[in-house]
């Protein structure tokens, strides 16, 4: 039955594959002149987005964008279920800077810091050059500093998980709803709001939101078992 079930779903996935890309007409050119004027004409005109990289990062190859983090995930899934046993065998571990008050001191004040210029990068994503994968590593990188500066500073695996889910779910959900009205996946269904101003692009500042969080949650996780490790 479970084998039946699987040749079932991937046999109606393989169908809407097959009927998606035979309407695509590739090989065909789409445009005249290449993409590059259509994305500089819409990303003003339609999603009023001050950064073109991001609108087509996040809007038009959006599910590229879906891809790369899910690579990112997949591998650090892969490695954190290679560590898995030796991170719980291991006890305490070894902190670069134990002997060092000045620099723990200077890393709990920096650590605030370091978490709002991530979190202030990939809202921001869609006006200043950045967005969600540079906001989460800038926040990771504030994890690692805590880290290696406290040897009794702790991670929450569960609340990384929970975070790091929501976010893809989040991502996928946004991306089905440009479905409404016959629209495609991925495509701004939001007020694309006006040039410039925080609240721009429809669902591009949302969906960045989502990158953001979920690579650092991927990130912290991912250096979090690495300095686990059992020598």
């Amino acid at each position: 039955m479970r084998k039946f079930l699987v040749i079932l779903i991937l046999a109606v996935l393989g169908f809407y594959l097959f009927e998606a890309f035979s309407g695509l007409g590739l090989g065909f050119p789409r445009f005249e002149h290449g993409v590059k004027d259509y994305y500089l004409d819409k990303t003003v005109s339609e999603l009023h987005v001050a950064n073109t990289v991001t609108s087509i990062v996040v809007s038009f190859r959006g599910f590229d964008t879906l891809g790369e983090v899910t690579v990112l995930f997949l591998a650090v899934s892969a490695l954190g279920s290679v560590l898995y046993k030796r991170r719980h065998d291991v006890g305490s571990r070894s902190i670069l800077f134990a002997s060092s008050g000045i620099v723990r001191s200077g890393s709990k004040l920096l650590f605030p810091a370091i978490i709002l210029l991530g979190v202030y990068i990939f809202i921001h994503g869609h006006l200043t050059p950045g967005g969600g994968f540079q906001g989460g590593a800038i926040i990771a990188t504030g994890f690692l500093l805590m880290l290696l500066a406290y040897e009794n500073f702790r991670v929450s695996h569960h609340v990384l998980s929970y975070v790091e889910s929501l976010a893809g779910i989040i991502f996928v959900v946004i991306g089905l709803l440009g479905f409404i009205d016959g629209g495609t996946f991925l495509q701004n269904f939001l007020p694309s709001g006006i040039l410039n101003e925080l609240f721009s692009g429809g669902v591009i500042g949302i969906i960045y939101v989502m990158v953001g969080f979920k690579v650092a949650a991927e990130l912290t996780g991912l250096i979090y078992s690495v300095l686990h490790e059992k020598d």
